[in-house]
């Protein structure tokens, strides 16, 4: 019997060519895997395409409330956000695709397990590191690092797929590349490829619309928080894949959470990108205005320092570390009391403040108002600050002592 190979198989024309690659120079059996992460219509008609270029059977997997739950909540709590804007759409999504592979690579016996990352990108090493974390023993194959592998263009690789009796659908045309899930949706190339231009978002923009474009009316949206979990909206509970799916017509419609970053890859280069995370950005949104009212000023301070790390564990694909869970074991300690209920209003591009409460708030009326309360006594700030300050009231007075004696 022919060796097993898995394939992370999205239906595109680099993975098509990929499945006869794999049989022509390693003679494996293909077997496909799909890892359905919210992407929507991306999924039609692919177990037809998988079987008609070559591979022998074709899974398709839900992991949409797995990656929601176990990956995209903890960096929510976390506020993990990678160099200041990107909220992690990718990067979250590839540990938990890299963990259903290796699940139907043991439930087939496979030896291998094929990727079609570039090896320019990020996602090779996510991947990669995933894969040897969960299966050290499988062996991964990366066509774009492998000398077999001679395609080098779009065109090629349509030629690469007639010449083995796959004549698809796909268009030599130039577009923009893109990566979607539940969470947000990537665009790279074309005009983005230079940072001197400015994106054509009325060509590029597939989850909402840009701020000159959203409604004159700005529209009030509620939340609730249990333990840092978001639970419904408006007033409806709901699971949090469906949360995020509200979120991104609400979002969309109103402009939100559209970013043009130059951001560092793992790499080494710069890439240019622009991302539109709209329900992601509200919920990131809500929930650090929750927190705001409840975490104390030393765990809020050390949480942002720990946010900021884990951000990076995540995009460097290291998920499956003892650092990330030792990370987030901190973080799920800091939620224990962050519920409550959030309020505000979004309005062309803006998530305008509207009301916060919470059971556990710290904010007090009254020490907190201009008006003299029980709790502190203006005269207390005296001592504080002689003490506070002595170590600069030192310094200062030995530098002057200094300059008198020159």
């Amino acid at each position: 019997m022919k060796e097993k190979v898995i394939l992370a198989y999205s239906g595109g024309l680099d993975t098509t060519a990929i499945i006869p690659w794999l049989k022509e120079n390693f003679d494996y059996e293909v077997i496909c895997v799909c890892a359905d992460c919210g992407q929507g219509n991306e999924l039609d008609g692919l177990e037809e395409r998988a079987a008609f270029c070559g591979a022998s059977k074709l899974y398709i997997e839900d992991i949409t409330d797995d990656f929601c739950d176990n990956y995209v909540v903890p960096c929510v709590q976390a506020h993990a956000v990678y160099e200041d804007k990107y909220l992690l759409g990718t990067s979250m999504a590839r540990p938990a695709i890299a963990k259903r592979l290796v699940e139907i690579a043991r439930k087939e016996g496979a030896t291998a397990i094929c990727h079609g990352a570039t090896g320019k990108g990020n996602d090779q090493i996510r991947f990669e590191l995933g894969i040897k974390a969960l299966a050290p023993d499988l062996k991964i194959i990366a066509p774009w690092r492998n000398d077999k592998w001679t395609l080098q263009s779009r065109e090629d690789e349509i030629e690469y797929c007639k010449a083995h009796g796959i004549d698809l659908p796909f268009s030599t045309d130039n577009s923009y590349s893109r990566d979607r899930n539940i969470w947000h949706i990537s665009h790279e190339g074309l005009e983005l490829e230079d940072p001197g231009n400015e994106p054509n978002y009325d060509h590029l923009l597939v989850l909402g619309v840009s701020p000159e474009k959203a409604p004159d009316e700005g529209e009030y949206v509620t939340m609730t928080f249990e333990k840092g979990v978001p639970t419904s909206v408006n007033g409806e509970k709901m699971k949090v894949s469906d949360i995020i799916r509200t979120l991104n017509e609400l979002g969309g419609k109103h402009g939100i959470g559209i970013i043009d970053i130059v951001e560092n890859r793992v790499v080494g280069m710069k890439s240019r990108g622009v991302y539109e995370t709209p329900g992601g950005t509200i919920l990131y949104e809500a929930h650090q205005q929750l927190e705001e009212l409840i975490l104390d000023r030393d765990t809020y301070a050390l949480k942002m320092d720990m946010g900021n790390k884990l951000a990076q564990i995540v995009y460097e694909g290291k998920w499956f570390t003892p650092l990330r869970e030792a990370l987030q074991a901190f973080i799920e300690s800091t939620q224990q009391y962050v519920t409550g209920e959030v309020k505000f209003k979004l309005y062309k591009g803006n998530i305008i403040k509207a009301g916060t409460t919470s059971p556990y708030s710290l904010y007090n009326e009254s020490i907190a108002s201009f008006t003299t309360g029980d709790l502190y006594d203006h005269h207390d700030a005296n001592g504080f600050i002689n003490l506070f300050g002595l170590s600069s009231k030192v310094r200062a007075m030995k530098m002057q002592a200094l300059e008198e004696h020159k």
